[in-house]
């Protein structure tokens, strides 16, 4: 397999232009399908729109790249950070209030825009304080803890077939070579559903009913259709205010996951394009997604352990996976066998997948070495985990209060973020600075300000970079 290298500005690119269509076709189909098991368990757990999930995550994808000029292969598909959110406001994905659940995410992409100006203005390194790993690590150790007894219910519905999914994604990931190493979440999926099926535990009734072709879009079930009769203001302030938060912890995936992209591919994507234009790309697919029903949008790691598999990096490959994604939203009868999933199933992977976003937090933590042994940082995290975690699972299941006759709602999430932020800013030993010059491999580059040297009075170590 041939490759060609070429330069855009000080990147690389290589291309598949010598492989020719057909290869290049299946290259973008092993991306779609990479990133699909992930996306679209989304939608599935939410009650959100699955044919109109595909769309927007081939949509956005293309977004992206058009806002980053192309540079960067990306693929964005269906955020898992933001169920918690959802959960929130429709917590059973009633179809009156998912589209007020999405009008929180669109406000969340906002804060996308409002962090890349920021990093445009004053440079990555001053505003990257006010998140550093103490802040984020235990926020999104909460939200997968904060998501566990949904994972836990459905595996109830039948722990036989849960426990089809978690071993075959285990084994995949543990034991599996070449793509299977690199989809387990679809394996789980698959072979969950087949057990299911050959035990006659699926109704199969709605995909032989669901047309071949339909318009992936609700008008009913997007934010514009909140602004066409009576709305619940109440609602929209407290879904704002319950899922801006949750961004704060995206952010910092966005710009980890970029770190990862860049480590694989051999180019500094975290400065040129630049951060704050990946940041608008992605914040812009979030946007466009939730506006029209569908989840919120982020970089996706399966299709970077496909780019470190394959050595193809040419981001049109990634544009040819999102225009398969648009193309299969427009069959119903795909979305309907998505749908007939097993509850059991579901349970089973999203038990899985939630325990690896509580892991992804701690691993935030341990890579960046936060020093425990200081109380400023024993405090922030153990008031954000005991607030965020706490407040969820109490009777109430959010702080509520009434400003005359508008009542508000902060979840746990909302209230840990808040908390943690504010503590991190104005609590003295702040030790952390963002680094945009050299990359990490596993996530976003911090280095530790040490002090004096021992060996050099008066002298200062060389800090240590993550």
């Amino acid at each position: 397999m041939s490759k060609t290298k070429n330069t855009i500005g000080d990147q690389p690119i290589y291309d598949a232009r010598s492989l020719g269509t057909a290869k290049k076709a299946v290259l973008g189909l092993q991306h779609m399908f990479a990133m699909f098991g992930a996306t679209v368990l989304v939608p599935v757990l939410t009650g959100l729109n699955i044919s109109t999930t595909l769309l927007f995550a081939g949509v956005g994808t293309l977004l992206f790249h058009l806002v980053t000029g192309g540079v960067v292969p990306a693929f964005l598909g269906s955020s898992f950070a933001f169920l918690a959110g959802y959960f929130a406001i429709a917590p059973h994905g009633e179809p009156e209030l998912l589209p007020y659940a999405c009008l929180g995410v669109a406000v969340s992409g906002l804060v996308y825009m409002v962090l890349a100006a920021l990093f445009r203005i004053f440079g990555a390194d001053k505003v990257m304080r006010f998140f550093p790993p103490i802040v984020t690590g235990p926020i999104i150790i909460a939200i997968g803890l904060n998501l566990s007894k949904s994972a836990i219910d459905n595996c109830a519905d039948n722990w036989s077939i849960a426990l089809v999914a978690i071993v075959i994604i285990v084994v995949c990931n543990i034991w599996g070579k070449g793509m299977i190493k690199v989809i387990p979440i679809i394996m789980g999926v698959f072979g969950s559903y087949l057990v299911a099926a050959v035990t006659g535990q699926i109704d199969f009734t709605p995909v032989a009913e669901a047309a071949w072709l339909g318009f992936p879009v609700d008008g009913s079930r997007t934010v514009f259709s909140i602004f066409m009769g009576e709305r619940n203001v109440s609602l929209i302030i407290t879904s704002i205010l319950t899922i801006v938060p949750i961004a704060f912890a995206t952010m910092m995936e966005h710009i980890g996951d970029i770190s990862a992209i860049s480590s694989t591919v051999g180019s500094n994507f975290i400065k040129n394009p630049g951060l704050h234009r990946t940041l608008v790309g992605d914040g812009l697919a979030t946007i466009v997604a939730s506006l029209f029903g569908a989840p919120a949008n982020t970089t996706y790691g399966e299709n970077t352990g496909v780019l470190t598999l394959t050595k193809v990096y040419d981001p049109a490959v990634i544009r040819l996976a999102a225009v398969f994604a648009v193309i299969f939203s427009f069959c119903p009868k795909f979305a309907a066998v998505i749908e007939v999933m097993p509850a059991a199933t579901m349970g089973g992977i999203s038990l899985v997948l939630y325990g690896m976003i509580s892991a992804v937090g701690i691993r935030n933590i341990v890579e960046t070495q936060v020093d425990f042994s200081k109380s400023r940082n024993v405090i922030i995290a153990a008031l954000i985990l005991v607030l965020s975690i706490g407040i969820n699972f109490s009777a109430a299941g959010a702080v509520n209060y009434t400003i005359g006759a508008v009542s508000l709602s902060f979840s746990g999430i909302a209230v840990g973020s808040f908390v943690g932020i504010v503590l991190n800013a104005i609590l003295p030993g702040k030790d952390y600075r963002f680094r945009n010059e050299r990359l990490n491999p596993t996530g976003v580059n911090f280095e530790i300000a040490q002090g004096k040297s021992l060996a050099e009075p008066g002298g200062v170590d060389k800090p240590d970079t993550f």
